[in-house]
């Protein structure tokens, strides 16, 4: 009978939620701020299922309804990394150059994108999507929108005709990395 009810329902262009209990957002999000605090303080070999859920206050049955493994969990914690939203690019070339700069600094360290890379860094040969998602999710927006800035930069005279914008991303974001492999402090006005 039930069974009936629901084809005339699905029939008719009524349908309803899934069955059983709607997931609970704020458990949702628990479960995402726990991934990313395990992943950049404990690693990928150190994060567990079991650690996740219980710093979330769930089971890890639930987790695993969610997310079926600990790599698909992983991927939705680096997808769920805190990043500092890209400033409007209405200034000109060195105005536009210096916010994104301040934002990769903003991103890496106060959000502790830098305790996440290094974690997907040390997996990149065994789990090479933890690495790849890291790069299109927080760095590539970054780093195309520097290389802009810089191109813009050499159009208006500003900069040299003969600089390599893909190089200068380069030495920019990795005297950031430099700092942070050194354990030195990335001061305020690293930009």
């Amino acid at each position: 009978m039930q069974a009936a009810r629901r084809r005339d329902r699905v029939d008719s262009g009524i349908t309803g939620r899934p069955p059983g209990r709607p997931r609970d957002a704020s458990l949702d999000a628990a479960i995402l701020i726990a991934a990313v605090r395990q992943l950049a303080e404990r690693g990928y070999a150190g994060m567990s299922i079991e650690g996740v859920a219980a710093a979330a206050g769930t089971s890890p049955p639930s987790l695993r309804r969610r997310y079926p493994d600990k790599l698909a969990l992983a991927l939705a914690g680096v997808d769920a990394l805190p990043v500092t939203a890209l400033p409007p690019a209405d200034a000109g070339p060195r105005a536009d150059a210096l916010a994104v700069l301040e934002n990769i600094r903003d991103t890496m360290v106060r959000r502790n994108g830098l305790a996440v890379l290094a974690a997907v860094l040390a997996e990149r040969d065994r789990y090479p999507e933890l690495l790849a998602r890291f790069r299109r999710r927080v760095a590539e927006p970054r780093e195309v929108r520097l290389q802009g800035a810089l191109v813009r930069g050499v159009a208006s005279g500003s900069l040299p005709p003969s600089l390599d914008p893909g190089l200068a991303v380069s030495l920019l974001t990795g005297s950031l990395y430099a700092y942070y492999l050194r354990g030195e402090r990335i001061r305020a006005d690293w930009a």
